[in-house]
């Protein structure tokens, strides 16, 4: 979905103006990690399952009395499943398509190295407790070609919502979301894959 690439990419250069144009810097530095697992959104086409680990760097940019906005970095690595489900997915027109049908209704392993960069805006609940949106986008190398994404670059996109505790100077957070997968036209499979997931992890304060 191509139109999901430009909404977060125009999301991602308001983080900047905004980054360009904050008369106030906290300094606000939080680094961490997260663990997470998700699966597709159901369908009769495919299957999909991930489990993924990911680094987390965040840097208020602005801060108010409840609201605050960070540039968030995260580089991950997603272990996933997928199965063609709908063999004729695979059309007649397609080169070698009795092949690639046998071989992508067979349940196989990817993995995917991302690297991504978002907005987080926050607000907080109390001294302790805070929820917030998240947008981000980045790019990735999967390493496995499936019949609807094919091996190589390509994108991911991610819209999430999160509730944060804070406690002394460790934040616990959890993070339900979406997330798009796809080249943006790059190469020839690019159906992509939708998930819905959630994350576990803990920020530190430096």
């Amino acid at each position: 979905m191509r139109y999901c690439n430009i909404i977060v990419f125009i999301y991602g250069l308001y983080a900047l103006s905004i980054a360009c144009n904050a008369q106030e810097t906290p300094g606000d530095i939080k680094i961490g990690f997260a663990v997470g697992f998700g699966s597709e959104f159901e369908n009769r086409n495919y299957t999909y399952t991930n489990q993924y680990v990911k680094l987390q760097f965040m840097k208020t940019i602005i801060a108010t009395n409840r609201l605050s906005y960070d540039l968030v970095v995260q580089p991950e690595y997603n272990m996933g499943t997928h199965q063609l489900l709908n063999l004729y997915f695979v059309k007649p027109e397609e080169e070698n398509y009795i092949e690639k049908r046998e071989r992508y209704t067979k349940l196989k392993s990817c993995n995917e190295y991302i690297f991504n960069l978002g907005l987080l805006m926050r607000y907080s609940l109390s001294k302790k407790a805070s929820m917030y949106v998240l947008g981000s986008v980045g790019p990735m190398y999967i390493d496995t070609a499936t019949e609807r994404l094919s091996k190589g670059f390509a994108f991911s996109d991610v819209l999430a919502l999160g509730l944060t505790l804070k406690i002394n100077k460790m934040i616990f957070d959890v993070r339900p979301n979406f997330r798009h997968v796809s080249n943006a036209g790059l190469q020839v499979s690019n159906s992509g894959y939708n998930t819905k997931n959630i994350d576990f992890g803990f920020l530190f304060f430096l």
